[in-house]
């Protein structure tokens, strides 16, 4: 098991050294909020990466969203995914998955906050088809696992990771999200708030 103090340092030393100058961190107030915008609460790992880190702007490629603030950040695009997902004839976001850093071309990648340890999503909308759960793909089993792949550059997102096919040593493709369908169908969002999960 991950020791969460020595794997938030880690993060902090690799978020300084790549990342560029990092925003402060999320206060316990903010995060606290946030948490009462959305009716649950974070994994405690992705709290207090807010919290001990920085406020987003750090991890693979595109980096973490900020929590809350001005702009794109996690809370706002939970809701828009939300409102957008009940709109539709086919649902595609479940309650208590928050988006947490953008990959391009519609695709999230998502914490499960109904689990302590938050299971990390895939969320690619090429895949959506009758069923939005054909979308949701698991990244990691936990966050930690998903922050150890970015702390040792293994991720099935990195730059090499063409050439890491040519010498068999690629990352095996995420697989589906057995729970996609169920929590889709259970929580439709209320209107006027945020989220519940």
């Amino acid at each position: 098991m991950t020791d969460a103090n020595d794997l938030l340092a880690r993060v902090a030393a690799k978020a300084e050294a790549s990342s560029g100058p990092l925003p402060p961190p999320a206060s316990a107030e903010a995060v606290a909020q946030a948490e009462r915008a959305l009716g649950f609460a974070l994994p405690s790992l992705l709290a207090r990466l807010y919290r001990e880190v920085a406020d987003g702007g750090f991890g693979p490629d595109y980096l973490l969203l900020p929590l809350t603030g001005q702009g794109r950040t996690v809370l706002g695009e939970y809701a828009s995914e939300r409102a957008s997902s009940a709109g539709e004839a086919t649902p595609y976001w479940p309650a208590g998955v928050l988006p947490v850093l953008d990959w391009g071309c519609g695709m999230y990648a998502a914490v499960d906050c109904r689990g302590e340890t938050g299971t990390v999503l895939l969320f690619d909308p090429n895949a959506l088809d009758d069923d939005g759960a054909d979308a949701w793909f698991v990244d990691a089993g936990d966050l930690a696992t998903w922050l150890e792949t970015w702390l040792a550059g293994t991720g099935w997102y990195r730059e090499d990771d063409d050439e890491a096919d040519d010498v068999g040593d690629a990352t095996p493709d995420p697989m589906p999200w057995e729970a996609a369908a169920g929590r889709i169908a259970e929580d439709p969002p209320e209107p006027g708030r945020v989220g519940r999960a």
